[in-house]
């Protein structure tokens, strides 16, 4: 299949469980007439898994299936993308990637409340205080589309959808 690169904006947000890419993407296409994916969903009403991790009690997504399912969707462009994880996404399909970045305290607490406990828990602040889904983010994408975004409050929520809607104009304009 032939690559061809996105006829509309496309973002992808991701971070750390719990930093806020969910609530952000969300209000972002509902702002913006954009198309909001969440790529847990689409994996699920897809069936698009390849196992189950014991360990974290969770299914083990098919990372192929789910670019073969998106792709045509990701080429059409206007999509808001929301994902945990960055790097097996291709390159070409986004003009902005947001890593969401949340105080490791305030992180604790969301990710409790979600019920995450023991080692889920702490491998998920773990994740956050090494920054491995910011670095993962720079090594696999230009790092001038790269944009690192506190999301602590509902004030850095406000701030980050102006932000980003504000690029979204900029881009549409040129």
């Amino acid at each position: 299949m032939a690559e061809s690169l996105p006829r509309g904006p496309n973002i992808l947000i991701t971070g750390t469980p719990g930093t806020g890419k969910t609530t952000l993407g969300q209000e972002l296409a509902g702002r913006n007439n954009l198309k909001y994916i969440n790529i847990g969903e689409v994996a699920k009403e897809n069936d698009l898994f390849e196992g189950f991790d014991e360990e974290y009690q969770c299914p083990l997504m098919d990372e192929d299936r789910v670019i073969d399912e998106l792709e045509d969707t990701m080429v059409e462009g206007g999509n808001i993308v929301d994902y945990h994880g960055c790097e097996f996404f291709p390159e070409r399909w986004f003009h902005l990637v947001i890593v969401l970045r949340t105080d490791n305290s305030i992180l604790y607490e969301r990710l409790e409340k979600r019920g995450y406990s023991g080692k889920k828990l702490q491998d998920n602040v773990q994740c956050e205080i090494f920054r491995t889904i910011l670095d993962e983010a720079l090594e696999s994408y230009k790092e001038n589309i790269v944009q690192e975004l506190k999301s602590n409050t509902p004030e850095d929520m406000e701030e980050n959808l102006e932000k980003i809607s504000t690029w979204l104009n900029q881009l549409n304009a040129s």
